[in-house]
């Protein structure tokens, strides 16, 4: 009986993003990002069906560009990012169903880890001009970031919320083969 050999892919920095996008007053979107993080995917398929996947980012890297906002959101009103220097996202799975993707797994802000699923589309698989294997994907998703003990917020004079419940994540993540 033959056994699948095992690849592990690390997510290339310096072709990779992570951002959020979060609704401020209810009118406006802001978008903000983390400048260091990590991770690996593990699959032993040519189409990534069943891989797995870990990811870490470095809360202090957060990067609104506003340096108050920034310093906010490191604060213990959100991140609390000198008690909890990271945010992680263990036990992924990825799934394919026809041509579509979603990644499962546990992504744990503060000291809080929930399940979550995020939509994934496969990008392609090259090979770079110093002969190394790379892939692309596009990973999206939603969370509530109350859900994740983020609940600071403010009230206008008018009654509306600062910042909305829901955050939008945008990854585009480049991984090499190792």
């Amino acid at each position: 009986m033959e056994t699948a050999v095992k690849t592990t892919w690390a997510i290339d920095p310096t072709h990779s993003e992570v951002q959020f996008k979060v609704k401020h007053l209810v009118i406006s979107t802001v978008t903000g990002q983390f400048n260091k993080f990590d991770g690996s995917l593990t699959t032993d398929s040519e189409d990534f069906s069943g891989a797995e996947a870990s990811f870490s980012l470095d809360v202090s890297s957060i990067d609104t560009n506003v340096a108050d906002r920034d310093a906010h959101l490191k604060s213990d009103d959100f991140f609390a990012a000198d008690k909890y220097p990271q945010i992680t996202f263990k036990n992924g799975k990825l799934e394919k169903s026809g041509e579509d993707y979603s990644l499962t797994g546990d992504l744990t802000i503060r000291d809080v880890t929930k399940r979550i699923t995020l939509d994934v589309e496969l990008g392609g698989v090259m090979v770079d001009p110093y002969g190394q294997t790379k892939a692309g994907f596009e990973i999206t998703g939603k969370i509530n970031r109350k859900e994740f003990g983020l609940n600071w917020n403010g009230v206008t004079d008018a009654g509306g919320v600062v910042v909305s419940d829901q955050v939008k994540l945008q990854l585009s993540v480049q991984v090499v083969k190792g």
